[in-house]
């Protein structure tokens, strides 16, 4: 087989099962001439979706945060390629892997619209995240502004770099219920000094869905001569966005979260006026400071999880993002607008629709966090998180698109008894 025969049949062949493949097909035809808003509201085609998942009857899943697993027909893609890149060998490892995985970076550069030579595929956020902390030029006393909400371990290689370079860490805190973007941006603005270096700010608070408002707060970071490394993790097939309209300087994200693809799939972007300007964290084969693949050299790795970020990406394109983020943002809105005036019932995420899409935190007063949990699982068989810390406590509360309103309905009458309780 040679080079172009198996890029063809690994990537560009669709959907590994045809059956799936034209259930999916099927689907979309019966919706054809309804409105997104309409579409998000009509279970008949969402249990159709849902068909194409395997799902465990043990539980009701609501933490699809961590990962969003694979809905069969990626899943039949991915084991394709686990089978043919095993059949080829050495042949394929030494001939095509890097044509074929920046052809993958191609199709994710045309999803979130920026250049491909500005995109790595990692394995995951923190990867890519750590890239550029672990590769800024840091001098002593340079600073670095984040949040208490951000991910831990970010946070913690910020210290790392503390005891090594000694930078300097300001650490803020990002109201949960804003009033405007404006607040939220005073508060990052408030940090800045003339030493600081970077920014760090989330697309999207994992702890509690709150959607941030990065391009205001990247011009205005840009404004005072401080560059902004965002964390994406949750965004990515989430909901759209245009990364260039977002102004930021880097970008990292898990694939293998709302895009669904195979565990250890990541994605970080770099602006490519900011590429030359960082330090590998592995040594490469000498590509030029401007070339972005000199950050991207990490020894012999699972290749087939690249290839299937391809059939991924055509999956969420067969569904429709659009379609996507409006029955996830229809599924949020479902439950948390049925308990958030509830008594004892504390909804830690903004009601406001364009401050959150799938993801929300909800608490119940004078319960410890890890209880609910407990009650809810052993109770009433549903599956979350409990957060307690990071001025959240309350679980998270994640569904995804094969979720149904009955479901949510167990989970809405499981936190209206435990809040009474």
């Amino acid at each position: 087989m040679d080079k172009r025969t198996f890029f063809k049949h690994s990537i560009a062949m669709g959907l590994g099962a045809p059956v799936l493949f034209n259930t999916l097909e099927k689907l979309n035809l019966t919706v054809a001439n309804k409105s997104v808003e309409e579409i998000a509201e009509d279970e008949n085609y969402w249990l159709g979706i849902r068909g194409g998942y395997r799902l465990k009857p043990d539980y009701i899943n609501l933490e699809n945060g961590y990962y969003c697993f694979m809905p069969q027909a990626i899943l039949e893609d991915y084991l394709h390629h686990i089978r043919e890149v095993n059949y080829q060998g050495s042949h394929y490892m030494r001939t095509v892997q890097w044509d074929n995985k920046r052809a993958v970076c191609g199709q994710l550069a045309d999803l979130i619209q920026c250049d491909a030579e500005e995109i790595i595929i990692t394995r995951n956020t923190t990867e890519s995240l750590d890239t550029v902390i672990g590769g800024i030029h840091w001098k002593k006393g340079d600073e670095a502004i984040m949040a208490n909400q951000d991910y831990f371990a970010m946070i913690e290689h910020f210290r790392l770099c503390e005891e090594r370079y000694g930078i300097v860490r300001k650490i803020i805190d990002v109201p949960n219920i804003p009033i405007s973007d404006e607040e939220i941006v005073a508060v990052y603005e408030k940090a800045i000094t003339s030493k600081t270096k970077l920014i760090m700010v989330c697309h999207i608070v994992n702890i509690t869905g709150q959607i941030l408002p990065i391009r205001k707060i990247c011009d205005m970071a840009h404004k005072k001569g401080v560059e902004v490394l965002v964390d994406g993790a949750h965004a990515i097939g989430h909901f759209a966005f245009d990364i260039k309209e977002l102004n930021c300087d880097y970008y990292g994200s898990s694939l293998h979260k709302w895009l669904s693809a195979p565990l250890g799939a990541g994605l970080l972007y770099i602006n490519k006026e900011k590429i030359s300007g960082l330090w590998p964290m592995f040594g490469d084969f000498g590509y030029p400071l401007e070339n972005i693949r000199r950050l991207n050299h990490t020894g012999t790795h699972p290749v087939a999880t690249d290839l299937a970020i391809g059939n991924a990406i055509e999956y969420l394109h067969r569904i429709g993002l659009d379609k996507k983020e409006a029955r996830l943002r229809y599924l949020q809105n479902y439950w948390t607008s049925r308990v958030r005036n509830e008594p004892n019932i504390i909804v830690n995420t903004p009601a406001d629709p364009q401050r959150v899409c799938g993801i929300a935190n909800v608490g119940i007063k004078n319960m410890k966090t890890s209880l609910m949990a407990e009650n809810l699982l052993k109770k009433y068989r549903i599956w979350t998180v409990a957060i307690d810390g990071q001025g959240v406590q309350g679980c998270r509360i994640v569904p995804n698109i094969y979720t149904t309103t009955k479901e949510l309905d167990i989970f809405i009458t499981a936190l209206k008894e435990m809040a009474k309780s």
